[in-house]
């Protein structure tokens, strides 16, 4: 029987000790080490096991408080979220049968006071399920209404997992609450009500939900589950996990992602002389920040990052940070990379996710689980 890991940290924690090196499918092993000429590799990334003043992280037991200043330091620049939602509503539209699963067209309460489009695939069968959110530009491709390979809902549902597809939802810059988010901020904080709602399901293990998405989405999926902490895991799929100004699809600086600025209106395209970096996205680059210190917020929470064409094999000098946070904290396997020549997702590197989010979050009911155990 193999189990989620989400699982077996939860029972390691509940009987007292810790579940550092989980044993991983074959298929999934080799990708949780860099290729040779990048093991060991930090670059010039400022390790986030260092606190702001300089001193470093004596023992896991200072952890939590530089956890606590990364997560500070970031939300202080991209501007405070509002209060989470505690009982997110959601709103059935439409409801039709599909393959082996039900499909809900909905509408959810992801920002206080506003209903958002979505679209909600239970499995058949009694659950609880694990779950998963999936962000894009709209919620219909990620639940195989739209685009092929990037229907990853879709193909999870099949699987045995509940998802929730959800598309865009920008802060309105008229709202008192909104006018200083940064828009990535922003929708980190609407996936995190998309959490809550979910977690509210029946059908749902609130203890296994996760959250994937590609480019745009990927972005968006990571920020989500580095921000906020019940994610249980994440997969991104090459949104780019560094800052990079040579490369414009790494479009951070961007007004719809970091760089925006109520008072100057910055021109889209790469970074240059005359157009230079604006909003939160100047600060943080500039004060020597990289996104790596969030990816040391997952720790120990596992996540995959699915890399193309923005994301890759290089990108393990900043992933080896948070692989050194994750092992200084007595804990292995919780970063993964998979890598393929082209932007677009293919069906290897989706089968890699899919068997990713089947190892962390576990394809079967936890009823079925606990009575496999028992046998």
């Amino acid at each position: 029987m193999r189990y989620s890991l989400v699982l077996l940290l939860a029972c390691a924690v509940q009987g007292g000790a810790a579940e550092t090196s989980p044993r991983l499918p074959a298929e999934l092993q080799p990708f949780f080490a860099p290729p040779a000429k990048f093991a060991g590799q930090f670059g010039s990334y400022v390790s986030p096991l260092k606190f702001h003043d300089g001193r470093s992280v004596a023992s896991p037991a200072e952890w939590p408080a530089r956890r606590a200043e990364i997560l500070k330091y970031w939300h202080e620049q991209m501007g405070p979220w509002p209060p989470l939602l505690e009982k997110p509503r959601i709103e059935y539209v439409k409801t039709e049968r599909r393959e082996n699963f039900t499909q809900h067209r909905v509408r959810v309460e992801m920002t206080s006071g506003l209903m958002h489009s979505a679209i909600l695939l239970v499995p058949d069968g009694d659950g609880p399920f694990p779950a998963a959110v999936v962000p894009y530009y709209d919620a219909e491709t990620g639940a195989g209404l739209g685009k092929e390979l990037r229907d990853f809902g879709h193909q999870l549902t099949k699987r045995g997992f509940v998802t929730l597809s959800i598309g865009a939802c920008p802060p309105r810059r008229n709202r008192k609450d909104e006018a200083t988010i940064q828009r990535l901020s922003f929708e980190a904080y609407a996936a995190a009500n998309c959490h809550t709602a979910l977690a509210s399901l029946a059908k749902v293990d609130a203890r296994r939900i996760g959250i994937i998405g590609h480019s745009y989405g990927g972005k968006w999926a990571m920020f989500a589950s580095c921000l906020y902490e019940k994610f249980a895991c994440g997969v991104w799929s090459d949104g780019g996990i560094v800052f990079d100004e040579s490369r414009g699809n790494v479009n951070y600086w961007e007004p719809w992602y970091l760089g925006f600025d109520p008072k100057t209106e910055r021109k889209r395209g790469l970074v240059k002389p005359d157009n230079p970096r604006t909003g939160a996205y100047r600060t943080i680059f500039e004060g020597g920040h990289d996104l790596h210190e969030l990816h040391a917020l997952m720790a120990p929470r596992p996540f995959l990052v699915s890399g193309g064409a923005e994301d890759f094999p290089a990108r393990w000098i900043a992933l080896n940070h948070a692989v050194a946070v994750n092992e200084f904290l007595g804990h292995r396997n919780r970063v993964a990379m998979t890598n393929r020549p082209e932007h677009a997702p293919n069906a290897e590197s989706n089968e890699q996710a899919f068997q990713f989010l089947e190892f962390t979050l576990g394809p079967v009911t936890a009823a079925s689980s606990a009575a496999k155990r028992k046998d």
